[in-house]
C-alpha cells in the first residue's frame, strides 16, 4: 500500500468514525421556560425527569401526557393514595414502583416535609396554588427555591374552570411534552364547546340542582358554592341552589333550606374515601349493586323523600375525585346530560371516557363514575 493510499484510508476511517459519533451523539438538552399559573416565568435547564408533586390531583394530568407518569416522580404527597385508593391500586398493578416513591406528607395540612423534599433533589417542584404567595402553605415554596429547587404552580382545585387548560399546558411544558398537552387541550376544549353550544341552543328551562359533596346518610349537607367547581354546574346549564348561599367554593346547607328550595335534580358525590362513614361509594372498585345501595341510602334521609328530585327520580351519583383533576370534563358532560337530556343527545360521557382511555391515559379509567338511581 502506497503512502498516499495509507493516508487516504486513515482519513476515511477517521471521518467514518467521527460521522458515526455525530450520528449517535444525543441532542443537547435546551433550557425550558414556563409561565406558571400565577404568571411567574420559571426556567429549567432541560425538561424535568424528576418531579416533586405536591398534590395528588396533579397526577392524572401527568398520566394524560406521559406513558409512564410514575417514572417522572421523585417524591409526592400521600393524598392521592389516601383519597383515591382504588385508582392508586390500578396504577400499582401496572407500575409497581409507585409504592417506592418517597411520601413527603399527606396534604396541605402542614405535614409537608421540606427537609425531605430538598434531600431527594428534584428537578422541579410542581405545587398547587395553596403553596403560592398568599396561600396557607406559601413558606414551603420559598424554602424550596432558597435551596435551589425551581417551583412551578398549577391549579386544578381553586379555580379549575379557568385553570385546567393552562395547567395542562404547564405540565406539558415542564416535562417536554408540549404536543401531548396541546392534543389533550384541543380534545378538552372541543368537548366543552359542544356542551356550551347545546346549553345555549336548548329550549329547556334551567333546572334547579343540589350537588351534595361527600354525601353520607348521617350528615346534611355540604355543597358547592358559586365559585370553584360550582362554575361547572352553571356551565352545564343548571341553577345550583347553593350558589346563592355562598359565592365562595363551598356551602353548608340546612335541611329546611333544601326542602324550601325543592331542587329539580339531586347529585351526590362520593368515592372510596367515604367507606368509613357509610357514604356514597362510587368509582373504581365498586359494582353497580353497591353504588345503587349507597346512593339510595343517601336520599333515604328524613326529609329527602319529599324533594321533587327524589319523587320524580332525578337522583344521580358522581365520583368526587374527578372534579379537581383535568378529567373534570367527564363530570361536566354527565351533569349536562342530567340537566338537559333533550339537548344533549350527542353528548355521551361514556364515549368521551373511552376516547380518553384510548388516546391519553397511561392507565385507563375502569369502573362506574356516574350513575342514575334506579
Amino acid at each position: 500500500m502506497t503512502s498516499m493510499t495509507r493516508r487516504f484510508t486513515i482519513s476515511a476511517i477517521a471521518a467514518c468514525v467521527l460521522g458515526t459519533c455525530l450520528a449517535v451523539a444525543p441532542a443537547v438538552a435546551e433550557p425550558v421556560t414556563v409561565t406558571d399559573i400565577t404568571g411567574r416565568a420559571v426556567t429549567l435547564p432541560q425538561p424535568a425527569t424528576r418531579i416533586l408533586l405536591a398534590e395528588g390531583r396533579q397526577f392524572p394530568g401527568l398520566s394524560l401526557l406521559h406513558p409512564d407518569p410514575v417514572s417522572l416522580l421523585s417524591g409526592w404527597l400521600g393524598d392521592f393514595r389516601r383519597n383515591d385508593s382504588e385508582t392508586y391500586a390500578a396504577y400499582r398493578q401496572k407500575f409497581p414502583a409507585i409504592d417506592d416513591i418517597p411520601v413527603l406528607g399527606m396534604g396541605n395540612d402542614g405535614s409537608f416535609s421540606v427537609e425531605k423534599a430538598i434531600s431527594i433533589k428534584p428537578d422541579v417542584a410542581v405545587l398547587g396554588t395553596s403553596f403560592a404567595p398568599g396561600g396557607r402553605s406559601s413558606d414551603v415554596a420559598r424554602q424550596l427555591e432558597a435551596a435551589g429547587i425551581p417551583v412551578v404552580f398549577t391549579d386544578f382545585f381553586i379555580n379549575p374552570f379557568d385553570n385546567t387548560v393552562p395547567s395542562m399546558r404547564i405540565l406539558g411544558r415542564v416535562i417536554g411534552r408540549d404536543k401531548q398537552a396541546e392534543d389533550y387541550v384541543a380534545f378538552y376544549e372541543a368537548h366543552m364547546k359542544r356542551v356550551a353550544d347545546r346549553v345555549a341552543a336548548s329550549r329547556e328551562k334551567r333546572p334547579s340542582i343540589l350537588v351534595e359533596t361527600h354525601a353520607t346518610p348521617s350528615d346534611c349537607c355540604h355543597s358547592l358554592g358559586a365559585a370553584n367547581v360550582g362554575r361547572f354546574i352553571a356551565f352545564a346549564g343548571g341553577d345550583s341552589i347553593s350558589a346563592e348561599v355562598s359565592k365562595g367554593p363551598s356551602a353548608q346547607l340546612g335541611l329546611e333550606y333544601i326542602i324550601a328550595k325543592n331542587p329539580d335534580i339531586y347529585v351526590g358525590t362520593g368515592g372510596a374515601h367515604l367507606k368509613a362513614t357509610g357514604g356514597l361509594l362510587i368509582g373504581p372498585g365498586f359494582d353497580a349493586k353497591t353504588i345503587q345501595a349507597s346512593l339510595a341510602a343517601v336520599v333515604a334521609r328524613p326529609g329527602f323523600s319529599e324533594l321533587r328530585a327524589v319523587r320524580e327520580k332525578h337522583v344521580h351519583g358522581l365520583f368526587h375525585n374527578m372534579l379537581s383533576t383535568p378529567l373534570n370534563l367527564l363530570a361536566v358532560e354527565a351533569m349536562a346530560r342530567w340537566l338537559h337530556p333533550q339537548a344533549m343527545t350527542d353528548v355521551d360521557p361514556n364515549a368521551t371516557m373511552a376516547e380518553i382511555n384510548a388516546r391519553f391515559l397511561a392507565v385507563p379509567m375502569s369502573g362506574i363514575y356516574w350513575v342514575d338511581l334506579k
